[in-house]
């Protein structure tokens, strides 16, 4: 089985030659009345091989033809893994041929112990591309539902994210395809699968598109869905390439400030969540920190719990971030007035679990780890540092008011890019401008019409 996975992970990688492909060997009928080790063994192949000419690659318009279908290039990067692993299979399947000849040539025990071997693993590897291909056909399934038009509305705001970033940097790069696919999954919260990462789920397989994962609490609730730029968030830091880089430089940057080396190992840990929270504040402003109030607060004693190991900001401080951003971009007064309510919600006495040397030097590490992420150039923005790139204005705001008004009494929001709904849906929510499902139904129907 070791080597069956091993196999199974050099497949995840595209292979020049063509694999031969498979069919079902001659059947056990015509080895009647002969050697019934023979039939056996012949039969084994043609069930493997019959199982494998099952493994269809997904068709396009299999899962509808509309907006909300997975696009053509979804489709492409799936059918490649699975004709990558498919491969695999036949050649597994010419070998076991091979050995079930040998033993017809000259029975023996040595070809009947290869034959079954590679009946085993010809089996674990149809098992594998069957898990792998129930997992993007339920999830490619979900768009024929009534969830459609809540994952087109998801897809359409993460596209506007990716867009936006890319059209900001200061010199051209390569564009990153496929776009992201959002998904509903439900129990769990918001998620995220990198391009070219790992899964679990696809047994160690590289994912071949950014995979966004929503509750369904959160699809019907669109005034929540800052997620999606945090999550969008985690994607570009790895498409830009700078995964590896902002960590290094949080702690570089901590180190010349004098913070203490314990205190730097805890931002270190939050480096890539604090990074999505600060682009997510960067694309939607004030929205975004309200949805992180919406998530993180909860009860007094798991809101200012500390987890040591946690790649999280402890709740408690994880506001205080967002609202300092906000500060940053001109939104003074919006900064304040969701710190007063944190600290009427979350009086000090809250935060008693954290580390005390870290909530002394919380308030000077705090700008130094904000410049580190969103005020130094890289290269990899084409010399420009994430704010230059990136900025919800407070123009921006008044724009995103004068949708939400709209928004509320079901008219066209106007031409305003897709995260704004965002914070017009927020907005109508927060002031009452009209009933939450009516704003959720208005929502998703302006979407669609994009």
């Amino acid at each position: 089985m070791a080597s069956t996975m091993v196999a199974i992970r050099a497949a995840g990688h595209p292979a020049p030659a063509p694999g031969r492909p498979s069919a079902p060997g001659p059947s056990p009928a015509k080895v009647q009345g002969g050697d019934p080790v023979l039939g056996f063994l012949r039969g084994q192949a043609v069930a493997n091989a019959g199982a494998a000419l099952l493994l269809q690659p997904f068709a396009e318009g299999e899962f509808g033809r509309g907006a909300a279908g997975p696009s053509k290039a979804h489709l492409a990067e799936v059918n490649a893994m699975l004709s990558r692993m498919k491969r695999l299979i036949d050649e597994s399947g010419g070998r076991m041929e091979r050995s079930i000849k040998a033993y017809a040539e000259r029975p023996g025990r040595k070809p009947i112990d290869e034959t079954l071997r590679l009946k085993q693993e010809g089996g674990a590897l149809i098992s594998s591309i069957e898990h792998i291909r129930q997992f993007y056909w339920e999830i490619f399934g979900q768009r024929q539902t009534r969830i459609a038009p809540q994952l087109l509305a998801a897809d359409r705001i993460a596209l506007d994210c990716y867009q936006y970033v890319y059209g900001g940097l200061g010199r051209a790069r390569s564009i990153p395809s496929p776009a992201p696919l959002s998904y509903m999954e439900s129990g769990t919260g918001p998620a995220t699968f990198r391009r070219g990462v790992t899964m679990r789920k696809l047994l160690s397989l590289p994912n071949p598109f950014p995979l966004v994962k929503l509750p369904y609490s959160r699809l019907v609730t669109p005034w929540t869905l800052g997620a999606i730029p945090h999550e969008i968030g985690h994607n570009l830091q790895s498409d830009l390439g700078l995964w590896l880089v902002v960590p290094k430089l949080i702690n570089a940057r901590l180190a010349a400030a004098g913070i203490p080396a314990t205190d730097r190992g805890v931002w270190v840990r939050w480096a890539k969540e604090t990074f999505a929270d600060l682009i997510g504040v960067l694309l939607i402003g004030p929205a975004f920190v309200e949805s992180t109030m919406d998530v993180v607060g909860k009860a007094a004693d798991s809101t200012g719990a500390f987890n040591p190991r946690g790649v999280h900001p402890t709740p408690f401080l994880r506001v205080r971030i967002g609202t300092h951003m906000l500060g940053k971009m001109g939104f003074t007064e919006e900064a304040r007035r969701i710190d007063k309510v944190w600290s009427r919600l979350y009086p000090e006495s809250v935060g008693d679990s954290i580390p005390a040397s870290f909530r002394k030097n919380f308030q000077r590490s705090l700008p130094v780890v904000v410049d580190a992420i969103v005020g130094t150039p890289h290269s990899q923005l084409g010399g420009k540092t994430l704010r230059q790139v990136i900025c919800f204005r407070p123009q921006d705001q008044q724009v995103a008011i004068e949708a939400a008004t709209r928004l509320a009494a079901g008219r066209d929001p106007g031409i305003v890019p897709e995260r704004f709904l965002i914070n017009a849906a927020r907005i109508a929510f927060d002031r009452g401008l009209a009933p939450p499902g009516l704003i959720a139904r208005h929502f998703y129907d302006a979407l669609g019409r994009r």
